[in-house]
């Protein structure tokens, strides 16, 4: 009995040895630092990693992170210095740089980022006010974000905490003016648009009416150099025949007939209503022969009207008409 109970105390009191073991010992990772609290009051700091001891029951660890924190803030309306409206999207890093005063003032990473918040939406404002439109979204940004994060990291030494980088990801103007500047903007290009659209059909059509007005101009030189042309033509014809004639009547005579003879019979289905031994076929019949012409079975009159129309009213008198044989 006795040895059972031995046996019992033993146990109890190694388990009561690990407990304590347990209690009396903690671990800094190298991400970490640790504040040793005894009674709510620090009472010692670890911040290499390690094994470290404490007094159990008594001393209680808090760990903080060491690492570099993220802090996204969300987007808030500012009002710049030139009265307008901007949408500002920041985010910041920091780091706790005094473990002491951070657990006094914020006491853990939680209260750290509302604490932190606050400051940064507050120093965003009052930054963005003092400057224009321009400098926000493109001259100054950088030196904007750098006087932030200045007035930031001078606000957060009473919390232990050291601004690393505060960045304005957008500074827009709201949803609503966006729309009426794209709207504008579209106005405006579309106008642009119709004025480059006059131009073009207005310089289209000047250019088109002096292209018609230089096609008229070379047709009637053309026409005036063709009529001039033929006119010193049938000159030089006319010139030639009445010299053919004044040499030789009787081929100036045999020549107009051949031509009233192309020109009668130049149609198809020509039918002549002639008299065989008519004059106006003296040239078709041999020497010494008089010409025979077939009669027609419908007789027309048209064509030996355009026959005798055809034959040339100068000829000599030797030479018999057309016309005055169609009449016979």
């Amino acid at each position: 009995m006795n040895a059972q109970t031995l046996k019992v105390a033993g146990a109890v009191i190694l388990a009561v040895v690990a407990f304590v073991l347990y209690s009396a010992t903690f671990i800094v990772h190298q991400t970490e630092q640790a504040l040793v609290l005894r009674f709510g009051g620090v009472r010692s700091v670890a911040t290499e990693p390690g094994l470290y001891f404490k007094l159990p029951l008594i001393e209680a660890v808090v760990d903080i992170d060491k690492r570099v924190l993220d802090l996204d803030l969300p987007e808030q309306e500012v009002i710049a210095a030139d009265q307008k409206r901007l949408v500002v999207d920041a985010f910041t890093r920091y780091k706790v740089t005094d473990a002491v005063r951070f657990y006094q003032a914020v006491n853990n990473i939680a209260g750290a980022n509302l604490r932190l918040a606050n400051i940064i939406n507050s120093t965003v404002r009052s930054v963005v006010a003092e400057a224009s439109f321009t400098d926000i979204v493109r001259s100054n940004r950088a030196g904007l974000m750098g006087e932030i994060r200045d007035e930031v990291n001078r606000q957060a030494q009473g919390l232990g905490i050291t601004v690393i980088d505060v960045r304005l990801r957008r500074a827009d103007l709201p949803q609503q003016n966006s729309e009426a500047v794209f709207q504008r903007m579209q106005t405006e290009r579309q106008r642009e648009a119709a004025d480059i659209r006059a131009q073009g059909s207005q310089l289209a059509q000047t250019i088109r009416a002096r292209a018609d007005r230089d096609v008229t101009v070379i047709r009637a030189d053309a026409n005036q150099q063709a009529q001039q042309t033929r006119g010193e033509g049938d000159a030089q014809v006319n010139s030639i025949l009445a010299e053919a004639y004044g040499r030789d009547p009787e081929f100036f005579a045999f020549f107009r007939s051949l031509q009233a003879y192309g020109a009668s019979l130049a149609g198809n289905g020509t039918r002549w209503v002639l008299s065989p031994d008519s004059p106006f076929f003296r040239y078709l019949a041999g020497p010494g022969e008089t010409a025979q012409a077939a009669p027609s079975v419908a007789p027309s009159a048209a064509p030996a009207a355009a026959a005798a129309r055809e034959e040339p009213a100068d000829a000599s008198p030797a030479d018999a008409s057309p016309g005055d044989a169609s009449g016979q």
